[in-house]
């Protein structure tokens, strides 16, 4: 893959795609719950500046915030499709690029091929670029952020979710800013679990949050012992939690996706807003 995106949607073209999600992601959420608003905001980290979505309640004064991290795909207008659906319900929803430090979104080709192995390569070597470090460096930064914002609500606990590889990143946050993260949502998470010594089910201990862990049938195929020792780790640190294996693909959370799951995606919205109220408020 070029490290260029001569070939991916151009800035233009994902600035118009990504107003267009706002809008369709507006119009729906007005219909279960709040309008909302989104705008892009530039976040300063110990690494440099990334670029970001803030998607709120159109009106209404301060509400809780919650740091969406998203997948692999990073972010694009799917992402802020479902930042949008969960701002309706009351929440300010900050939608990070994992990857600024490769390039401002959009990281990747909206016809990225995993079957071709150059293209697949270079999505897995950015991925294994993020260190603990890094994502601890950052996720501090984007707490910081988000408490400064006018949208946020600065008594009320942060709530953090993150999709595929994005799902550990939502528990390092936890544990990179325990008195201020209350909630982690991780659905189909990638490296939950590892002999790792930072391995994200060895940090729970670290933090104070709730959370809900959704693992897709075929992860829990590959790994079966994963959630055994999430549950484990969860429950030995007293943290109040949630688990389930959804009868669905890893990414059936996300409308882009090829493994989409309506059914069970709309059971992973109720887990995840039963948490957030319960955390949050």
């Amino acid at each position: 893959m070029r490290n260029d995106i001569d070939n991916a949607l151009s800035r233009r073209e994902f600035g118009a795609a990504s107003m267009a999600a706002g809008v369709v992601a507006t119009a729906g959420a007005a219909q279960a719950g709040e309008a909302t608003v989104q705008r892009a905001v530039q976040i300063k980290t110990p690494d440099g500046v990334t670029d970001a979505v803030l998607a709120a309640p159109k009106s209404g004064g301060p509400r809780p915030g919650v740091i969406w991290y998203p997948d692999a795909l990073g972010l694009r207008p799917a992402m802020l499709e479902m930042a949008a659906r969960l701002a309706s319900h009351g929440y300010a929803v900050l939608v990070v690029n994992q990857f600024y430090r490769l390039r401002p979104a959009p990281v990747w080709p909206a016809d990225l091929n995993f079957a071709d192995p150059d293209q697949r390569a270079a999505l897995m070597k950015a991925m294994a670029s993020l260190s603990h470090d890094m994502l601890t460096h950052d996720a501090k930064a984007f707490v910081a952020f988000i408490d400064q914002q006018p949208e946020v609500s600065k008594t009320a606990k942060l709530g953090a979710v993150g999709l595929c590889m994005g799902g550990a990143m939502t528990i390092r946050a936890a544990a990179a800013a325990p008195d201020r993260v209350g909630a982690g949502v991780s659905f189909h998470g990638g490296g939950l679990v590892s002999d790792d010594p930072d391995s994200p089910h060895k940090l729970v201990a670290a933090t104070k949050a709730a959370y809900h862990i959704g693992v897709a049938a075929d992860d829990d195929e590959k790994q079966p012992d994963a959630k055994v020792k999430m549950q484990a780790a969860l429950e030995a640190a007293g943290r109040p939690f949630t688990q389930e294996v959804y009868s669905a693909k890893h990414g059936w959370t996300v409308p882009d996706s090829p493994v989409y799951n309506e059914a069970q995606a709309e059971r992973g919205w109720v887990a995840m807003l039963a948490t957030y109220k319960q955390a949050l408020g």
